[in-house]
């Protein structure tokens, strides 16, 4: 089944009664440009001509087996997977957030509880809104999501002419988003890892404080030190051979967590030496 057009004849003399949100006009501006996939028609038709009134640029699937070549071929502001649990959402939230960096947001049933939000944010995915909800709502939060990306005071991003990093053998590409291992393998990074590696990379030896790492990696809000220790866990088990002596990123008593290995970066074919100081603090 190929994607859906996304202005069905049927709907065009329906879309004009679709109420225009406040400051539609502002993302109408940008066309945020929406990945959705469904699989029910009809909520799917109902998304697309309501994202679409109030500005957004929608292109929509109805199977998850589309996802990874339309992915090859465009790349999204944002994806919004509104997938039931017995379709595997969350091996569908993995897949997706392996091949773009475009921020996710599920929808997950009423009668799934605390837990299943947890392990789906923890997953990659940006938000998770609970069902039954409205569409004002959903579309207030994909805005709350899409200013965070752009905002001027955001997580950390590579330079514009960087091409990548090298430390200790890997290599990060920035452009692709690729890490590989001093091997020459590719070491899949989920968007949070990616900011955590590259937050460490643009500071190397030099102590950063969790709240530092919070922010450089757009946690929410209300996350607490612990889950950013099990991040830096997760991100150690892929670095290093023995996570339980790690080698590259160190534990900084008192403070945060260390890259402790230096880094050159490479830009326009030059390279760089990345430069150590003394310790980030939020």
């Amino acid at each position: 089944m190929n994607a859906l057009s996304l202005r069905p004849a049927p709907f065009q003399a329906r879309r004009q009664a679709w109420p225009v949100e406040p400051a539609a006009a502002t993302y109408a501006s940008s066309r945020a440009k929406v990945l959705l996939v469904n699989e029910d028609a009809d909520e799917r038709d109902r998304m697309i001509r309501y994202l679409e009134n109030c500005g957004m640029y929608v292109t929509a699937l109805s199977e998850r087996q589309q996802i990874a070549p339309r992915l090859a071929s465009w790349a999204p502001s944002l994806i919004l997977l509104d997938l039931p649990p017995e379709s595997e959402d969350l091996a569908v939230l993995r897949e997706t957030r392996a091949r773009s960096d475009a921020p996710v947001v599920m929808t997950i049933g009423g009668d799934l509880g605390e837990a299943e939000r947890v392990v789906r944010l923890e997953a990659g995915a940006d938000d998770c809104i609970v069902k039954p909800f409205s569409l004002r709502e959903l579309l207030a939060r994909m805005r709350a999501i899409l200013r965070r990306r752009t905002d001027a005071g955001g997580s950390p991003r590579p330079d514009p002419g960087a091409r990548g990093y090298r430390f200790a053998g890997w290599s990060l590409d920035c452009r692709m988003r690729r890490l590989t291992d001093p091997a020459g393998n590719p070491v899949v990074l989920t968007r949070s890892e990616y900011d955590l590696l590259v937050a460490f990379l643009d500071a190397p030896q030099r102590p950063l404080t969790r709240e530092y790492l919070v922010q450089a990696t757009r946690m929410h809000e209300d996350c607490l030190d612990r889950n950013i220790d099990v991040r830096v866990v997760r991100l150690r088990r892929k670095l290093d051979s023995d996570p339980d002596a790690p080698r590259l990123i160190g534990t900084e008593r008192g403070v945060g967590y260390r890259l402790e290995v230096p880094v050159e970066r490479t830009e326009a074919g030059r390279t760089f030496a990345a430069r150590a100081a003394g310790a980030v603090r939020a």
